[in-house]
Formats: structure tokens, C-alpha cells, sequence
């Protein structure tokens, strides 16, 4: 019970903080994602070598303020960092020298720091695209859990994820892809401008990227031994451990927001 309580109390102050910014917007909020960022490069080179740890924490903190004030154009920007994050994440598993496992991590975190403010700072739809974000990957997380530990059955990817099922991959996407729809046309300023059609596509494609982060991050912790990414987070280990699945939703928001507004 006191372990559950503390999870409990952890959940509610990070998401009470995040949703806070996320309303506020501006520069609280970019201050949250690229503190976020620092915390997720840390982590990943704490579990790749401990002494750059601590440097490349504030390396991705530095470099997430300085490219936040730059004059290179938001879009730019996410799409960059989402090219840099997805290929660094496809390199990983193949890549064995300590330096190079080290620049994955940092181009994989800077993804928090650069993707996230540029999808909040969208014209008219930036804080419903933030929302529905959240909402797809929280539906996702939620309904995978519950549908695999009440259906069971074959296995999703069991040398990476031993416990995850195929049953609670599907509820997962079925679930994420209809919460994300519902938030975002529960959201008036948002429904005139993104037809539903395409928000389904965009919920259904978002959850099952959101798995696959998951997954992705699952592998890394088993090939480097450990458990949880680190213990930051009182009850739920680190932030690697609680954004991974968002980390894959925001490369792909982030590439999105490239392709259709580059001019942002």
C-alpha cells in the first residue's frame, strides 16, 4: 500500500505540473520539456556509462535553451530533432562504442526539448494537439494493461517485453485511437481545422508508435541490465521509463508539423 500510495502521489504531482504548463504555455512550458530532456539524457548515459551522465544532462539542458531562442523556425527544428531522435533510436541497437551509444541518447532526448514546444507553439491548435497527444498515449498505456492481464494469450514480443500480449496491444490501439478522437473533438477551437477522418488516422497511427516506444525502450533497459532507467520518479523509476511511449508519438508529431508546415 505504501509503495501504490507513493506511485499514486508521484502521478499526480508530475501530471498535475505538466498539464499546468501545458495550459500556461510559452516559456513555462518549454522550461518543463527541456528540464525533461536533461533528465532523459542523463538517464540513458547512466545506463551506458555513468561518468558522462551527469555532463550530458546539462549538455541537452543548454543546447535545448539555445536552440529554443534561435531564430531557425519551429518546424525546422521538430523535423530536425525528430530525424536525429528516430535515427538515433534505429542505430542503438547496432551500434557498440560507448561514444556513439552516448550521441543516440542525446539526439533521442533533445526530442523533448525541441518537438514538444514546437507543437505547443502551433497557431489555434497548438494546446488541443498537446492534449490529444497526452490522451492517445495515456488511453494507449492504460487500456493495453488491463486488456492483456484480463485476455492473456500469445505473447507481443517476449524477448524484449516478457509480460506484453498481442491482446493488449490491439485494446491499446483501439482505445488510444478512440480517446484521441474524443479529446480532440471535445475540443471546439480545434474540429473546425483537422478533419475527423484525419485525427483518427493520426490517433491510430500516434498509439501504435506510442507501443512501439515502449518497446524500444524495453530493449534498451534489458541489453544494458536494468530494471528502471533510474529512480527519479518516487514509485515509477525515471523519465525514460514514464515518456518512452510519448517520446515516439512527439518524433512522429514532429515530423508531421515538418512536412505540413514548414514554414512555421
Amino acid at each position: 500500500m505504501s509503495e501504490l500510495r507513493l506511485r499514486i502521489i508521484s502521478a499526480l504531482v508530475l501530471a498535475g505540473a505538466i498539464l499546468l504548463a501545458t495550459a500556461w504555455g510559452g516559456w513555462p512550458f518549454r522550461i518543463v520539456w527541456v528540464l525533461v530532456a536533461g533528465f532523459v539524457a542523463y538517464e540513458w548515459l547512466a545506463m551506458v556509462q555513468r561518468g558522462n551522465a551527469v555532463a550530458a544532462g546539462i549538455g541537452v539542458v543548454v543546447a535545448g535553451f539555445v536552440l529554443g531562442v534561435s531564430p531557425i523556425n519551429q518546424a525546422a527544428l521538430a523535423g530536425v530533432a525528430a530525424a536525429a531522435a528516430l535515427t538515433g533510436a534505429i542505430a542503438t541497437p547496432f551500434v557498440r562504442g560507448r561514444l556513439a551509444l552516448e550521441a543516440c541518447g542525446m539526439a533521442y532526448a533533445l526530442a523533448f526539448a525541441l518537438i514538444a514546444p514546437a507543437l505547443r507553439s502551433l497557431p489555434e491548435l497548438g494546446l488541443a494537439v498537446i492534449i490529444w497527444s497526452f490522451a492517445v498515449v495515456w488511453f494507449t498505456d492504460i487500456a493495453a494493461y488491463f486488456t492483456g492481464r484480463r485476455l492473456g494469450g500469445p505473447k507481443l514480443m517476449p524477448s524484449v517485453s516478457p509480460g506484453k500480449t498481442w491482446s493488449g496491444a490491439i485494446g491499446g490501439t483501439i482505445a488510444g485511437t478512440l480517446g484521441g478522437y474524443v479529446v480532440w473533438a471535445l475540443t471546439p477551437a480545434a474540429v473546425p481545422l483537422v478533419g475527423p477522418a484525419l485525427v483518427v488516422a493520426g490517433s491510430l497511427a500516434a498509439s501504435v508508435f506510442s507501443q512501439m516506444g515502449d518497446l524500444f525502450e524495453s530493449s534498451l533497459k534489458r541489453r544494458f541490465g536494468v530494471k528502471d532507467s533510474s529512480r527519479l520518479i518516487p514509485g515509477h523509476g525515471g523519465f525514460l521509463d514514464r515518456l518512452d511511449g510519448y517520446w515516439a508519438v512527439l518524433v512522429f508529431a514532429g515530423a508531421v508539423l515538418f512536412l505540413t508546415r514548414p514554414g512555421l
